[in-house]
């Protein structure tokens, strides 16, 4: 069986908060030198994400291959109008598998089917991946910032897709 057909999405449940926040800081630190200022920043959404959870309006997806989480994407929202696709991550095993562009086409979707006018996001404009992702899937940059939140001078980027 290839990988690809062995990965499944699901919902949230009990200890995946901690995997998301773990694996981004931890993969973020390995991969870009960032600290725990983006650890931060990832526990924050996801203790947002709970705490304000509205069921109808709102989605996390945890894909799983061999049983173990493997990737993650958040869909939470902004105003009545506009949500936000937030923690997209994939492991290095899972990567090359199409599942980044999966996952953001589940958020796009249920976007769409909530009502949403147009979904927005911020990443970094070394995230050469994610952004080829985001733009594959007809999100637009809108606007460039220059910051220095995880250890680092970063350009972070605002990208939007309007779903009308």
């Amino acid at each position: 069986m290839a990988a690809k057909s062995r990965i499944r999405l699901r919902a949230l449940r009990p200890g995946d908060l901690g995997w998301v926040v773990h694996s981004h800081g931890k993969l973020y630190f390995e991969e870009y030198g960032w600290d725990e200022r983006f650890e931060a920043l990832v526990a924050g959404i996801a203790a947002k994400f709970v705490q304000d959870f509205d069921p109808k309006r709102e989605r996390c997806w945890i894909a799983e291959m061999g049983g173990e989480p493997v990737g993650s994407v958040f869909l939470v929202k902004s105003s009545k109008t506009v949500a936000k696709l937030r923690l997209l991550l994939i492991e290095p095993k899972a990567r090359g598998l199409g599942l980044g562009k999966r996952l953001v086409a589940e958020c796009i979707a249920f976007a769409r089917a909530s009502g949403y006018r147009k979904l927005v996001l911020w990443t970094q404009s070394n995230l050469a991946a994610a952004r080829h992702i985001y733009r594959a899937a007809g999100f637009r940059l809108a606007k460039r910032q220059r910051h220095r939140e995880f250890g680092y001078d970063l350009t972070g980027e605002y990208w939007e897709l309007n779903l009308s």
